[in-house]
């Protein structure tokens, strides 16, 4: 005789199916309370921005720049502000998230030659390749991820080749 319960459940398994269900929903943490081993969250307010003479901020979210490894870093380029001719060692791989950011290249410094980035752009910096960076007319906001810098080295050229080998410690 069919009683219209599922077969699968048993006489009582659909009752202690939803029981268990239940329980283990009440002991479980708040959807809006997460591990902190598992995530680290900072909102905007609370990123530690320093500002650049040059017109520039930076935040440094991992690693440092200044030392070997993995960096992240955001910059937000002022209105009306350039960086002058320069390069850095190593790749370096850019999102815009707001603005327009403008980049040139070359060693002579030429702010009417930059070509505009529109946010939501990507762009590689190639290591020892000389290039220059700004703001014109708004706000720029980049994520900057790179490696820190090597050990010095013993000389450099006017456009900065470097010697491989490194000074001694």
């Amino acid at each position: 005789m069919a009683t219209g319960r599922c077969s699968s459940f048993g006489r009582n398994g659909g009752r202690l199916f939803l029981m268990a269900a239940l329980a283990m929903g009440l002991g479980a943490a708040p959807a809006n309370q997460l591990n902190p081993a598992a995530i680290s969250i900072t909102l905007p307010k609370d990123i530690k921005w320093v500002d650049n003479p040059s017109g520039s901020r930076q935040a440094v979210l991992v690693g440092d720049p200044s030392k070997p490894g993995l960096y992240v870093v955001l910059t937000q380029w002022t209105p009306h502000h350039m960086s002058r001719p320069h390069f850095h060692e190593h790749d370096r791989y850019i999102t815009v998230l707001s603005g327009t950011w403008w980049v040139g290249t070359g060693t002579k410094y030429v702010p009417n030659s930059t070509v505009p980035v529109p946010a939501g752009s990507y762009v590689h910096h190639f290591g020892k390749q000389v290039h220059y960076d700004g703001a014109k007319d708004e706000l720029v906001t980049l994520e900057i991820v790179g490696r820190g810098r090597r050990p010095l080295c013993r000389r450099r050229s006017k456009c900065g080749k470097r010697r491989e080998k490194p000074l001694a410690r």
